[in-house]
C-alpha cells in the first residue's frame, strides 16, 4: 500500500466523468487499498480516485462506526429530507462553504470484487455518498456554495450546533 497525492482544485482531472470499472483485478485491489491508507493519512471523510488522479468509479467513505466502505461504480438510487451544514474537500483543503444534502441515501454499488450490494444512511454518512460520487462525474462541493465560510463563520456554526456536527 501506498499514500498517494491528492491533487487540488485547478487540476483538470477533477472535471472529468469518471470511467466505469470493468476489471475487478489487482490493479483495482492496489487503487482501493491506497485510497484507504491515503484517506486515514489525511483524515478525511471520503475519498475519490479522481482526486488522486484516477478517472474511474471507485471512492471511499468513512461511515458513521469509522469504518471505511469501499464503494466502485456506485450510484444513488433514493434521496429523501435535507440537512444543511459546513463542508470541506480534501482537493479544496482549508476551505469550507454551506452545503444542502440529502439527509437520507440510498445508493448501489459494487465491492472491490464486482459483486453488487445496496446501502441506505443518514446524516453525515449520506452526505458524503453524494459528495463523494459528485466527484466522479467531474463535480466539486464548491459549486453549490455562495462563498467560503471565513473562520469566524465556521467557529460560529459549531458553536451554535455543538462539536457532534463536526
Amino acid at each position: 500500500m501506498a499514500i498517494r497525492r491528492i491533487i487540488t482544485q485547478g487540476d483538470a482531472r477533477l472535471r472529468k466523468k469518471c470511467r466505469q470499472v470493468t476489471d475487478f483485478n489487482r490493479r483495482l485491489h492496489d487503487l482501493l487499498d491506497d485510497m484507504r491508507e491515503t484517506l486515514g493519512e489525511a483524515q478525511g471523510a471520503g475519498l475519490a480516485a479522481p482526486q488522486v488522479g484516477i478517472l474511474r468509479r471507485a471512492v471511499i467513505v468513512l461511515d458513521d462506526d469509522e469504518q471505511m466502505l469501499e464503494l466502485v461504480n456506485p450510484e444513488v438510487l433514493e434521496q429523501s429530507g435535507e440537512q444543511t451544514a459546513p463542508e470541506g474537500c480534501l482537493s479544496v483543503p482549508g476551505k469550507w462553504g454551506m452545503v444542502t444534502r440529502p439527509s437520507y441515501v440510498k445508493i448501489r454499488a459494487q465491492d472491490r470484487f464486482g459483486n453488487w450490494f445496496e446501502m441506505e444512511r443518514e446524516g453525515l454518512t449520506a452526505r458524503c455518498f453524494c459528495h463523494e460520487i459528485e466527484h466522479l462525474d467531474g463535480h466539486l462541493y464548491v459549486e453549490h456554495i455562495d462563498h467560503f465560510l471565513s473562520d469566524e463563520e465556521l467557529e460560529a456554526y459549531y458553536e451554535e450546533h455543538g462539536e457532534e456536527a463536526r
